[in-house]
């Protein structure tokens, strides 16, 4: 394998990023337990919810981050009840409705990429919309809708095409889905219309 092979180094990115993930969980979710706790003996109030939401949000983004951006082995398997809990708390109060129309388990790898693509899609949403996620004969597929569709040509170049291009770091994700992508022997493809953004792979 030659040095430019993503299968031929180890992924220090995703190293990086479950390390970060598995160091957040835990603390996040003893504060979690605190609250809880505080709850229970009657200190509730106000405040005490809105960082109990708070805390539910970063809880759920770190569970999200650790699919996307962490290690996914070939032999690692991730059920789809655990997808869907992740996606229902990510996107159950934000302007983007989500189906996830996959109705089986898939590999950790496959969960990655596709979790990868739905950070790459909300760039695409920023006024909202509906994102469809469905597989068939082990193809993905995911069709952004919206009125008010935001469609970045040199962006999404860098996913479908490798094209260089100056990222910040709420667009890294448009970098690594393609390494994601060639660790499953996939490549992206993209069709886009008025209001709608159809990716398959």
């Amino acid at each position: 394998m030659s040095s430019n092979d993503p299968l031929a180094s180890p992924d220090l990115t995703s190293l990086i990023g479950s390390r970060i993930c598995h160091d957040l969980i835990s603390p996040v979710g003893a504060i979690g337990n605190g609250l809880e706790l505080l709850s229970m003996a009657g200190s509730g109030g106000p405040e005490v919810a809105l960082i109990s939401d708070s805390v539910s949000n970063a809880n759920a983004r770190i569970r999200f981050f650790r699919i996307a951006f962490g290690m996914a082995s070939s032999e690692q398997g991730t059920p789809r009840s655990e997808i869907l809990s992740i996606l229902r708390d990510i996107y159950g109060e934000t302007r983007i409705k989500l189906d996830w129309a996959v109705n089986v388990d898939c590999r950790r790898a496959e969960a990655k990429a596709a979790f990868l693509t739905l950070l790459c899609l909300e760039n695409a949403l920023p006024y909202g919309g509906e994102i469809v996620v469905t597989r068939s004969d082990g193809r993905w597929q995911f069709t952004a809708i919206s009125p008010k569709l935001k469609y970045d040509e040199a962006l999404w170049a860098v996913s479908t095409s490798s094209a260089p291009f100056e990222l910040s770091p709420k667009n890294v994700q448009f970098a690594l889905l393609p390494e994601a992508l060639a660790r499953l022997g996939r490549r992206l493809a993209l069709t886009q219309t008025q209001g709608t953004l159809a990716l398959t792979y």
